[in-house]
């Protein structure tokens, strides 16, 4: 009501303030105070029998000075009445009201103060608390009570009425059918409340169906004219058994609640002097600091946390990952080379250079350099027969093998290029001796991006080589590493790849999605890869493959893969993310 009618004036005297307000601060509030002043005067006199007039005035000088200047300079859009600089003027002008209050009335309860000065008791608290940090101002002490409160139910029924009462107004005296009675809002309980105090009637025989009637001209809602006096917080005269039968119907709760009982503390002054934060070089020159007081240290309070580093998620599963393979015996690949040639990305694969991966819609071609000339002559030689003519028992792709195709750089689309390499090196060492290689590290596709494509992604790689190795071991090892992983339930369906013979799709059952999902691709090196590298006849290599994405997804609930990798990636998520998991 003191801000509204302040902002009536306002608007009223609006062209006076703007030819005079900035030159006569006075005038202002002498001028839009009169209401105000008028209208609080007698609210602290009843409240504060023991202050004197002087002490009222000062108190009403504040929050008049205050509420008037301040929504001033809020309908010239001098101030922003939710910015910081407003929220401090609000803190400090409440706190020297409270100080002056106190001056002449101990103790004061937190719960009154919020009561008489109109806010809640949360802002109180907050002034209160900004006191206690300038020394001993005050002093506080701390009080736990329960007080009985309205539900939103209880705060509704205030207002409108019980559902007994709502529902006896809407019958009419010629009746209503009970079906149509019933659509309303809470009917059953205000039905069954109407019946049982003798409001309405119902005859079952009226009609096809049954009627309701009014029994009683006049109600009276005690149910209603009981809450209000709860949300007046005039208990006085509510009976035990009427709270209880309030309560079973949830329409008032008991509420605990923390409240401040203030008394004056050793350094109490009405006067609020904003102590100093810093002992600056000019307080000491002058020796103002001694007349000076400083805001004490606080060692209790939270400070800014630390700037660090975050794992993202794609970096936490591929340590997992990556442990995994560690833990099965594995060796790490070294992946650092992201352009690589044609050749060993294609060719040395066995992929013909007219397979459709090689043209531009899904492969990325360097410019500079874009050519590379350094491969080992005879390896070069044997995979260019391979292709053309046949060798090995094989028949080949029967074409002219171009060398300036083999020599163009592009950004790698796998990682089996860094395999092939490996296994080249592996064929030259005499005598063969097995081993496990695995790679987790980015490739390159020209893909369209979507939800779930990109065009640079992980790809996780194993590879193991050893004599007489069969589909079994391949299917064997598959088992090990994904049920490290924590998946127990694979399937698995012929594929075509055209470096591996036979291959495979490997399935998992996902229990949430309720279906089996794709996870990888695995098979057996082709003859043609391998025997022009130099290796045995009875050495065969088994291989798979899975993105870092799809099981990153999956296990952080992700849906769009742009929200994994990428520039839309919130940071946010990133700093939330779990260390480590158990």
């Amino acid at each position: 009501m003191v801000f509204l009618q302040s902002h009536i004036n306002i608007r009223t005297l609006k062209p006076k303030f703007e030819e005079r307000f900035y030159g006569n601060k006075t005038w202002a509030i002498e001028t839009t105070g009169v209401a105000f002043l008028t209208l609080k005067t007698f609210e602290y006199l009843q409240y504060f029998p023991e202050c004197s007039d002087v002490t009222i005035v000062s108190v009403l000088r504040i929050e008049a000075e205050f509420a008037v200047t301040f929504t001033v300079l809020m309908a010239f859009n001098a101030v922003d009445h939710n910015g910081p600089d407003a929220e401090d003027a609000k803190s400090e002008n409440l706190g020297e009201r409270i100080l002056l209050l106190l001056n002449c009335k101990e103790p004061l309860d937190t719960i009154e103060l919020a009561s008489e000065l109109r806010v809640s008791h949360q802002v109180i608290v907050g002034a209160v608390k900004s006191l206690e940090a300038r020394g001993n101002l005050i002093k506080t002490e701390q009080v736990s009570n329960k007080h009985l409160e309205l539900t939103e139910e209880g705060k509704q029924i205030a207002i409108h009425g019980s559902h007994e009462a709502v529902l006896w107004r809407h019958v009419s005296d010629e009746g209503i059918p009970l079906s149509k009675l019933m659509t309303l809002p809470n009917a059953k309980i205000g039905f069954s409340k109407a019946m049982s105090v003798g409001w309405i009637k119902v005859d079952k025989k009226a009609g096809p169906e049954p009627i309701v009637y009014r029994k009683v001209d006049e109600i009276d809602d005690a149910v209603q004219r009981t809450l209000n006096l709860f949300s007046k917080m005039e208990l006085d005269g509510i009976s035990d058994q009427t709270k209880a039968d309030l309560k079973k119907r949830k329409l008032i709760h008991e509420i605990s609640q923390t409240t401040f009982r203030l008394s004056r503390g050793a350094d109490f002054s009405t006067t609020l002097d904003k102590p100093e934060t810093d002992l600056t070089a000019e307080l000491l020159i002058n020796d103002a600091w001694q007349k000076k007081q400083f805001k004490p240290y606080n060692f209790k309070a939270l400070g800014a946390p630390p700037t660090r580093g975050y794992l993202h998620p794609l970096l936490q599963v591929r340590a997992e990952f990556r442990q995994i393979f560690l833990e099965m015996g594995f060796s790490e690949m070294p992946t650092n080379n992201y352009v690589e040639s044609s050749f060993w990305n294609f060719d040395a694969l066995f992929q013909p250079q007219q397979h459709p991966a090689r043209d531009a819609q899904d492969t990325f071609f360097v410019s500079d350099p874009a050519t590379q000339c350094e491969f080992p002559e005879e390896y070069l030689q044997r995979v260019k027969m391979v292709h053309s003519g046949g060798a090995f028992g094989s028949k080949g792709y029967q074409y002219d093998w171009k060398l300036e195709d083999a020599r163009k750089n592009i950004l790698r689309t796998h990682t089996t290029a860094t395999s092939a390499k490996m296994l080249y090196k592996l064929a030259q060492e005499k005598p063969f001796k097995p081993a496990k290689y695995f790679s987790i590290d980015r490739v390159f596709r020209n893909e369209t991006l979507d939800a779930t494509h990109l065009a640079e992604f992980h790809q996780i790689e194993g590879v193991v080589a050893g004599v007489d190795l069969s589909l079994g071991h391949l299917i064997g090892v598959l088992h090990e590493f994904f049920h490290k992983l924590g998946l127990t339930q694979l399937r698995f369906k012929p594929a075509y790849n055209p470096y591996t013979e036979p291959s495979m799709e490997i399935f998992s059952y996902h229990p949430m999605l309720k279906k089996w999902v794709e996870v990888g691709n695995s098979g057996m090196f082709r003859p043609e890869v391998l025997l022009p590298m130099g290796l045995p006849e009875n050495v065969s290599v088994i291989a798979w493959g899975l993105s870092l994405e799809r099981p990153t997804m999956i296990k952080y609930g992700i849906d769009n893969i742009r929200d994994l990798f990428g520039p839309r990636v919130d940071l946010g998520m990133v700093a939330s993310s779990p260390i480590c998991h158990f």
